[in-house]
């Protein structure tokens, strides 16, 4: 007798094995009709799966927000088979499913193009009519490579090669149509509906080498609903505006260029936004405790190996060997240069927790393909710190770190905060009593504050898990960020100890923390987050005072002096052009003040101060505008710092609304 458990903890005997969609008939034949596949013990598997052992059963129907991962993967073999009714001579690749949409790839003679894109939707939404079920066979390896070799889809028998022997061969056909594919799916192509788009080409080499074959890739997106697939298309077209690779052009902030690939030319006042944010992060730590320390960016392979680096990252990492037959690695991380500095001298119980903070030049090979403005780089700098502790005191420093990466996250306008625990993979170092004193320990500082969390199985550090920090930006996009990871394993690797107050030698807990992640990254996420409307304290370049008139050159000199003698970024505009074109030109770099001086501002010694995206100006004294935009251009803690001071917090609050 086979017993399947149902979620409301009803159960259900079969006799025999029985397929998803015969057991959901037995619960109601609304159910049967709804149900596009089901979770096994957990796993989602396709409903026309024999079930012939004791598990837990739920169905998930297509308005279930998990089925949403299914629309978008049967939207992608969709694609593929219109893409070959319409262009016989393609092969096809490969079409997972992405954040937000899936994608092909295609090898074709003429790569496709953005025209071609209609015609491909047009053919998709004919197949999706047809409601042509899935069903899913399983072939022998010789009988998979021998039918796609005929084809001449050398891709596919290339796929199928690196099968591992003893894994079954999944087929998935929709009508005539078939692809390689692990599954699952859903019940037919009608479920997908027509709530999708095809949204832009692009080239990408097989399997991301770039010694390989260029290929097409087709991008698409899809959504259980029409509401939801326009809500998407307008975000996309916000985040094309706010597209920091454009906003930082005409910003001037930086560029890349292709004999530095994935690393960033900074502009002055790109440098300037940049630095800013490390200022900002140094008082922030030098307040929690951390102190600021500097490591090598080029070390020894011997290192590399220690740390595990060498065996587990070998192929994200720039490597170089010298004339004295020495292996050289630029540093993907700065952890092991940290454990090289807490080896220095000995410590005590009394040092614990240790905290060791570094805005370290970290190098990452990523392929070319991959490479994406500020968001995704080969060379950039990380918050970074390590935390020695411990392990009595490991719950309470996860604490303190989640308290400041939420409390930073504020300072930028971040509120929407998710938090996803990242447990063991497969590959890692360290015993598994290792990891579930590692893991436990930050479910418990998680559970004790009172936070909730997703649990991202399998997707830990190889060396110990983490806590993911995912912002949600002002138009809704996701960007995962901080990161907070407990290590048992480097300590001991690296042999570090302290000694603890019986006079004995203990191995400390290792925490790896970093609050921005990248600071080039939150730098791109931020220009798009704000669309280049950075707050004042935040902006390269705070106010622009120009003159409307000759007559005002010398004044003008004179209120540049002032502000900037208050700590503020200005520029001086006494070029001879319309106030009018001015503006124009300041609006269009995102100056947040634009401080006009003519005769009556020189005579009555004020200015007329305009804000970015106002139509209108307000004249102010000279004394007053200096006091509003000292007090504005103060770091968020600053102010924090400043109302913990004074009484008078509310009305300093006033002066810069």
């Amino acid at each position: 007798m086979i017993r399947i458990t149902l979620p409301d903890g009803a159960s259900r005997e079969f006799e025999a094995p029985a397929a998803g969609a015969e057991i959901a008939a037995t619960i109601s034949l609304s159910l049967r009709k709804k149900a596009v596949a089901m979770l096994v013990d957990g796993r989602l598997t396709d409903l026309s799966d024999s079930i012939d052992r004791d598990v837990h059963v739920e169905f998930v129907t297509r308005d279930d927000p998990r089925a949403l991962e299914l629309i978008r993967h049967d939207a992608a073999h969709v694609l593929a088979e219109a893409v070959q009714e319409l262009f016989p001579e393609t092969q096809v690749t490969i079409g997972p499913v992405i954040e937000n949409g899936f994608f092909y790839d295609f090898a074709r003679d003429a790569p496709f193009t953005p025209d071609e894109l209609p015609a491909i939707e047009a053919r998709m939404r004919e197949i999706i009519a047809r409601d042509r079920p899935f069903t899913k066979e399983i072939w022998s390896r010789e009988k998979a490579e021998a039918f796609f070799r005929e084809r001449g889809e050398s891709f596919k028998v290339e796929l199928i090669e690196s099968i591992p022997q003893g894994e079954d061969i999944r087929i998935y056909r929709q009508g005539d149509w078939l692809d390689l594919c692990r599954g699952p799916h859903m019940t037919s192509t009608g479920k997908i509906g027509q709530a999708f788009t095809l949204t832009k080409v692009a080239g990408a080499y097989w399997r991301g080498d770039a010694s390989k074959p260029m290929l097409t890739r087709i991008y698409g997106t899809a959504f259980a609903t029409q509401a939801e697939l326009d809500a998407h298309l307008t975000m996309l077209e916000e985040a094309e505006k706010r597209d920091h690779r454009r906003l930082g052009r005409e910003m001037d902030l930086f560029h890349f260029q292709e004999e530095a690939p994935g690393s960033v030319f900074w502009h002055s006042k790109g440098w300037t936004l940049f630095q800013t944010l490390i200022g900002y992060m140094r008082e922030r730590q030098a307040a929690a405790g951390y102190v600021e320390v500097n490591t090598p960016d080029i070390m020894d392979r011997h290192l590399w190996e220690t740390s595990g680096h060498w065996q587990n990252y070998r192929e994200h990492m720039f490597t170089t060997k010298t004339e004295d037959d020495r292996d050289f690695a630029l540093k993907p991380m700065n952890c092991p240069g940290h454990m090289l500095i807490y080896k220095q001298g000995l410590k005590s119980y009394r040092d614990m927790p240790l905290k060791i903070a570094e805005f370290g030049k970290v190098h990452r090979y990523e392929p070319s393909g991959a490479l994406h403005g500020l968001l995704r780089v080969r060379s950039f700098t990380q918050d970074d710190a390590h935390i020695f502790c411990a392990e009595d005191q490991l719950t309470a420093e996860c604490i303190l770190v989640n308290d400041l990466i939420l409390s930073i996250y504020r300072d930028f306008g971040f509120t929407d905060i998710r938090i996803k625990l990242s447990t063991r993979p497969q590959h890692r170092i360290g015993s598994d009593e290792s990891w579930d004193r590692a893991e436990l320990s930050l479910k418990q500082a998680l559970e004790t504050l009172g936070r909730t969390y997703t649990v991202n199985e399998g997707e830990g550090a190889f060396y110990g898990p983490k806590l993911e920090y995912v912002l949600r930006d002002a138009i809704g996009r996701d960007w995962q960020c901080g990161t907070l990871q407990v290590d048992f394993n480097l300590p001991e690797r690296f042999g570090a100890f302290y000694i603890n107050d019986r006079g004995e030698k203990v191995t400390p807990v290792m925490l790896h923390r970093a609050m921005f992640g990248s600071l080039e990254r939150f730098t791109g996420i931020l220009i798009e987050h704000y669309a280049g409307h950075f707050p004042l304290w935040l902006a390269p370049t705070q106010a622009v005072v120009a003159t409307i008139t000759s007559d005002g050159d010398n004044y003008a000199r004179e209120v540049a002096a002032k502000l900037r003698h208050g700590s503020l970024r200005v520029e001086l505009d006494l070029r001879n052009e319309k106030i009018t074109y001015k503006v124009r030109e300041h609006s269009s770099t995102k100056v947040p003040v634009l401080l006009a001086i003519g005769k009556r501002e020189v005579e009555e010694r004020g200015v007329s101060l305009r804000r970015l995206g106002s139509p209108a100006a307000q004249f102010l004294s000279l004394e007053d505008v200096l006091h509003r935009l000292s007090v504005e251009a103060r770091p968020p803690y600053a102010w924090t710092a400043a109302l913990a001071a004074s009484d008078q917090g509310a009305s300093s609050l006033d002066l810069a609304v």
